[in-house]
């Protein structure tokens, strides 16, 4: 999920970075045949005072955990509570709910990267974690639909930011060939909040849906703190004039600009209006040709571009953002809509369609967090990417196979199925990205990782909704559809009020959404299949040993003397 949209990797032995960084360079052809990119290292952190371990680096390490928890928590608790939320506020709009965090969080990741490479890490983290509570508040206090769904848009600004920080920060600590079991655990934690956000949101609905949003306010105040007495790295010393100069606000306000357009688009598209219509062709032909001038922009006319050129001219790095996206498409669509089935198929509550998860709730972050330790002991990524899509593609399949008469061992195993192959997929895809590039560029490559899976997130949402939306209008009874008078959006509305119906009329209901749902199902599969090929174009390349000593931990004395000089606690 995910982030849910999305990472992954456990704990493994405290080990010192190793004093020598030299790497035999890769010699990867670019996509277009242009000479190789070499694997050219910054200056390794080559001396024993950057370790792996140590307090600092575990409170920072804690500190990036827990607000990647809040984060992917959030994006995921919802799908199971939208059925009472949506009641409670009268509201239609049922798919922005999930588009806007993810529309917010999407839009803005491009810019986390710079920002976190101009500014520093430290206060664009802090940042983040103050529009993470700002929106929680807002989706908590929310009277209407768009008031919540407002709070949701500026809950995914933060949330973007924790996730790419998240990951530019491991990266700063720790060598990609040693990240494998620190990542898996990061992407264990998004898992697990993933697994567990659909149970967690059925509890909130069936007591007060608002304390869904409100539990984030004490949790963002303790990463507040941990972040603010610990996440102390090297910060660049050039004067604010001289950062914001440095800004590609070129770049970034064409993206922020085609992913919104983008989005817009998406959800509206078979709901609000068809697809044919102007009000969706236009903004989304206009949103995809934008995306396409960002890219020429950034290699050609950025002088610190957003997203450098040799991130994506490059085969296995390409192939390893086209698995994220996919992924993050499929995943995205079986958290959101296999709730849908739990509660609308098979009549079960909010409380009782998330329990029904723990299918994938157990098996995504054990999977994710093996993955990462395989990397680091065996030092390869492709065999794992394989492995995932075949499970993801199997599991995936077999939920075409659901039924309203399916018995418990039937969804349950499909989800242990499909659950390890996400768990896996949350945590392979990142080192076919970052091996074929300078370290350097790391900060860059992980901010583009995150900003594709949390796009793709959307496309998840919102793909799965339309089809959703589509085949209900078609399958379900006459005499239950004239209940919404002409509603559109009708899902997450629907589901209430199956219980009340009589008979023959919900045996029918129960079975059209099992029927759309498979259609839903199959298309998933596709991508899936479509997920498998990207492995073929990936490359087993050599993973860094050092890391990027522009950054890593301030030492001690200099935080001592900032406390002298009254700026800050010693550490």
């Amino acid at each position: 999920m995910a982030s849910l949209p999305t990472l992954s990797e456990a704990t493994q032995s405290i080990q010192d970075i190793p004093s020598s960084g030299t790497l035999t360079p890769a010699t990867e052809p670019t996509l277009h045949g242009d000479p190789p990119i070499e694997s050219e290292r910054a200056p390794a952190a080559a001396d024993d005072k950057h370790k792996v371990g140590g307090f600092r680096f575990w409170m920072i390490f804690m500190a990036m955990m827990v607000s990647t928890f809040l984060s992917a928590l959030e994006f995921t608790s919802v799908s199971t509570a939208l059925p009472t939320i949506v009641q409670d506020l009268q509201g239609t709009e049922f798919a922005w709910v999930g588009s806007a965090f993810a529309l917010g969080s999407t839009a803005v990741l491009p810019l986390t990267g710079g920002l976190a490479q101009i500014f520093g890490r430290r206060p664009v983290v802090l940042g983040s974690l103050v529009f993470f509570a700002l929106g929680s508040g807002i989706a908590g206090g929310a009277n209407s639909m768009n008031m919540l769904i407002a709070g949701r848009a500026i809950q995914g600004v933060g949330g973007g930011g924790i996730l790419s920080l998240t990951e530019i920060v491991v990266a700063d600590l720790v060598p990609l060939s040693q990240r494998g079991a620190y990542l898996g655990a990061i992407g264990a934690v998004w898992a697990i909040a993933a697994a567990i956000g659909p149970p967690i949101g059925g509890a909130f609905s069936q007591s007060n849906w608002r304390w869904l949003f409100y539990m984030n306010l004490p949790l963002t105040a303790i990463a507040m703190v941990l972040v603010w007495f610990f996440l102390r790295l090297k910060t660049p010393q050039d004067d604010f004039n001289t950062k914001m100069r440095r800004m590609d606000w070129i770049g970034n306000g064409i993206i922020i600009l085609a992913t919104t357009i983008t989005v817009v688009a998406l959800t509206w598209g078979g709901v609000k209006y068809p697809w044919a219509s102007y009000q969706v062709l236009v903004p989304l032909i206009l949103g995809l040709l934008l995306t396409v001038v960002f890219f020429v922009y950034e290699a050609k006319f950025a002088i610190e571009p957003v997203v450098p050129w040799e991130l994506v001219n490059n085969r296995t790095a390409f192939f390893g953002y086209l698995g994220v996206f996919l992924h993050s498409i499929v995943a995205t669509a079986v958290i959101f809509y296999l709730p849908v089935y739990f509660q609308a198929s098979l009549g079960q509550g909010p409380i009782r369609s998330g329990v029904s998860f723990f299918g994938n709730s157990f098996l995504i972050p054990p999977a994710a967090i093996a993955t990462g330790i395989t990397v680091t002991v065996f030092k390869v990524y492709v065999p794992q990417n394989y492995f995932g899509w075949v499970m993801t593609s199997i599991g995936v399949g077999l939920l075409t196979t659901l039924k309203v008469t399916s018995p418990v061992g039937a969804w349950v195993g499909y989800q242990i199925i499909e659950g390890i192959g996400f768990g896996i997929l949350y945590a392979a895809p990142q080192f076919p990205v970052l091996a074929p590039v300078k370290v350097t560029e790391s900060a860059h490559a992980l901010a583009l990782f995150v900003f594709v899976r949390s796009y793709s997130q959307t496309w998840g949402v919102t793909l799965g909704g339309t089809i959703l939306q589509n085949e209900l209008k078609k399958r379900l009874p006459q005499a239950f559809l004239e209940l919404f008078h002409g509603e559109v959006e009708i899902t997450y509305a629907a589901i209430p009020k199956i219980g009340g119906l009589e008979e023959p009329l919900k045996t029918g209901v129960r079975d059209a959404f099992a029927s759309s749902l498979r259609t839903m199902w199959f298309v998933m599969l596709g991508i899936s299949l479509l997920g498998f090929v990207t492995v073929l174009g990936m490359k087993q390349l050599e993973m860094h040993e050092e890391t990027d000593e522009n950054w890593g931990l301030e030492e001690k004395k200099k935080v001592v003397d900032e406390e002298k000089d009254g700026k800050a606690l010693t550490l």
